[in-house]
């Protein structure tokens, strides 16, 4: 809803009037994809993920975005898959960190995102950035906030505190900043809620899909 919502105001801002975006949703049933993360089947995930890429290609999209952090997991086999460009959501957070002239980054997301290299390797690798992730207990939390809670839109203030005393522990660790790096924490927390800068990667991707699609286009 997010991405869809973001797009479309992006594309309004470009271009004025009552302009909107021409786009293909391909939606997957979350459940299998939750059950194949957790019992580490990513070779079938990543079938699932590239037979619904092809079928956007297929309907006609010219460019495609994974409109979640961990699927970016199978990002590279997805890519391989098709003949249309995707933009990577680590690609377009890590542009804007870099642009701010931010090296020391605190992460959050998923228990996959944090501690796995397919997402942190490459903040760290092609743009040089500092990651710092939560210790095991509070990685712990917040991944199990995200899957119990903001997955079911399930918002709660006790569990909002618990991730801005993470985020407090980060900044005490040296981050300069945080990556909200789960579509999902963006309903729990904002750039209000933190003194540090807050990068939400669901808005960051979705505008950065705009801006690649019109590219100098007004």
């Amino acid at each position: 809803m997010l991405y869809y919502q973001i797009i479309n105001e992006r594309v309004k801002e470009r271009k004025g009037g009552h302009h909107s975006a021409k786009s293909l949703l391909y939606s997957v049933d979350f459940q299998e994809i939750k059950d194949l993360q957790h019992q580490g089947n990513w070779t079938e995930a990543a079938k699932v993920m590239i037979e619904s890429a092809q079928k956007l290609e297929a309907g006609g999209a010219d460019v495609i975005v994974i409109c979640t952090n961990t699927m970016h997991k199978m990002a590279p086999e997805v890519m391989n898959s098709i003949s249309i460009p995707l933009l990577h959501i680590a690609d377009a957070t890590a542009n804007k960190i870099v642009d701010d002239k931010i090296k020391k980054v605190g992460l959050l997301g998923t228990a996959f995102t944090m501690e796995q290299e397919f997402y942190k390797g490459r903040l760290i690798d092609q743009f040089g950035l500092e990651i710092i992730v939560p210790d095991e207990a509070d990685r712990v939390d917040i991944h199990d906030i995200i899957y119990h809670e903001l997955c079911l839109g399930i918002i709660n203030e006790h569990s909002k505190k618990r991730y801005l005393d993470v985020i407090d522990s980060l900044i005490r660790k040296g981050a300069e900043a945080v990556i909200l790096g789960c579509t999902e924490i963006t309903l729990l927390i904002s750039q209000e809620d933190c003194n540090i800068p807050v990068y939400d990667t669901t808005r960051l991707h979705a505008e950065a899909a705009v801006d690649f699609a019109l590219g100098d286009e007004e």
